[in-house]
């Protein structure tokens, strides 16, 4: 992929690829099309449990926020074993360095007080924005009662470890949007600086002739940010995948 930027026809590339991987995987994902439309989007919904306690105190300077709760995800060894950025060593210094500042420079603190653990259900959908000619993370939660969850409480599902990168970062910050497709109120990453960070994973693995799904790439990168993993073993089978068809996933 020469350009940086991802056109339609390659997304749906990237979406079919990734929904044959997912199905070997049994990673949940799917394609729902959009009735009366040729369009679509990619579906997927987890269970993600979270400490939220809305007593707790966030002090950031010049921050965006007055005021954040703290909350992090429970998260095993193992599941951190599971976690992969989809990109050679090199990229992976390339991404990080886009989105993670010194730790020594950040001027947060996130002091805790105790809190109570929740199980939270969490639909993610990927669609294409014809604007920035990128994927979107479109996402919302619920509680295991159907009660929808607000901004302040998905800000507080955020790992205290993506936080102040959310806010300094260029994947900018969690916004809450009508859904383009559905017509209901979803949240997103804001895909205005999406082309900042995937240019150099790009070039990277063009420079290397090694093959890369741009959607799968980018989704391990704004996927951890809200409590979405991607399996270890999707890298693994990138480069033993066939090509993936230039038709739109069915």
């Amino acid at each position: 992929m020469s350009s940086c930027l991802l056109d339609e026809e390659n997304f749906w590339q990237c979406c079919h690829l990734l929904l044959q991987q997912s199905d070997e995987l049994r990673d949940g994902w799917s394609w729902e099309p959009v009735q009366g439309s040729e369009e679509g989007y990619l579906r997927k919904t987890a269970l993600r449990s979270a400490f939220i306690d809305a007593s707790t105190k966030w002090d950031q300077e010049e921050s965006r926020s007055d005021s954040v709760p703290h909350a992090s995800w429970d998260s095993g060894p193992d599941q951190e074993k599971e976690q992969c950025t989809l990109a050679a060593p090199g990229d992976a210094e390339i991404i990080k360095g886009d989105i993670d500042e010194d730790d020594d420079e950040d001027n947060g603190i996130c002091a805790a007080s105790a809190g109570s653990s929740q199980v939270l259900q969490f639909e993610y959908h990927i669609l294409y924005s014809c604007s920035y000619s990128s994927p979107v993370l479109y996402f919302r939660a619920f509680t295991l009662e159907g009660r929808s969850l607000s901004l302040e409480e998905v800000w507080s599902s955020v790992h205290p470890n993506f936080r102040l990168q959310l806010q300094y970062s260029p994947l900018n910050t969690i916004t809450q949007q009508e859904h383009p497709l559905l017509g209901q109120p979803f949240f997103m990453l804001h895909p205005c600086r999406t082309e900042d960070f995937m240019k150099p994973v790009l070039q990277t693995a063009q420079d290397q002739h090694r093959p890369l799904n741009y959607v799968l790439t980018w989704l391990s990168v704004v996927g951890p940010l809200v409590g979405l993993d991607i399996p270890l073993k999707y890298c693994n089978q990138l480069h033993h995948a066939a090509s993936p068809s230039s038709s739109k996933p069915d």
